[in-house]
């Protein structure tokens, strides 16, 4: 899949971007990127873990309102499970990049790792709690993935989507055990492998 990255790079941009969904068991890992307006800030950023559920619903809606630009991405499970998670996650934030509707002319990444993009870029480890434009696009993902999980629970409510999110919690691994993998769960993550392997299913067999 190609990337629309045509653009004139605005000089005075800078854009933070950040992902989350990397350990997780189910679900796609999400992304997003974000430019903040110096003229309108946000009170409150931080590493979106670091929130309540009730602060980031509210920094949300004041982030998708104040910013000069967002766009939130993602990279489903096929491709977590074609790719590897790492190289998922990359695909991710490439696109939530190019989804802006404004060219940043630099991108400050979460994490140790730039993906390939075409402005310079610059890896800051917790950069979700050093740099605000970081912490929105913390917040904008995690927020989308957590409402995703939610919806998730609703068609699966034997897992408990809304408690863990889809990580490898004591509650998700026993009900892994107990009633097999979804199609949402990612077939390379070990846990789920060993559920398919002990239903003797492949994807096809699922009844969803």
């Amino acid at each position: 899949m190609s990337l629309d990255f045509s653009f004139i790079a605005d000089p005075a941009l800078t854009c933070g971007v950040d992902e989350v969904g990397r350990g997780p068991l189910a679900g796609p890992v999400v992304t997003a990127a974000v430019i903040l307006d110096p003229a309108r800030p946000i009170e409150g950023l931080a590493d979106s873990k670091k929130l309540t559920a009730r602060r980031r619903e509210a920094l949300f809606d004041e982030i998708a309102e104040k910013a000069l630009a967002f766009f939130v991405a993602e990279a489903s499970v096929e491709e977590i499970d074609s790719l590897n998670i790492l190289h998922a996650t990359m695909l991710a934030m490439q696109r939530a990049v190019a989804g802006l509707p404004r060219v940043p002319a630099l991108a400050l990444i979460d994490g140790n790792r730039c993906p390939q993009l075409p402005m310079p870029a610059q890896a800051i480890v917790k950069g979700d709690d050093k740099v605000p434009a970081i912490s929105a696009a913390s917040i904008l993902a995690k927020v989308t993935r957590d409402r995703q999980l939610t919806a998730l629970h609703e068609q699966f409510p034997q897992y408990g989507f809304d408690e863990h999110a889809g990580y490898g919690t004591p509650r998700h691994l026993a009900a892994l055990r107990a009633f097999g993998p979804t199609p949402h769960h990612r077939r390379s993550f070990a846990p789920v492998r060993e559920a398919f392997e002990a239903f003797g299913l492949s994807l096809a067999d699922l009844p969803y």
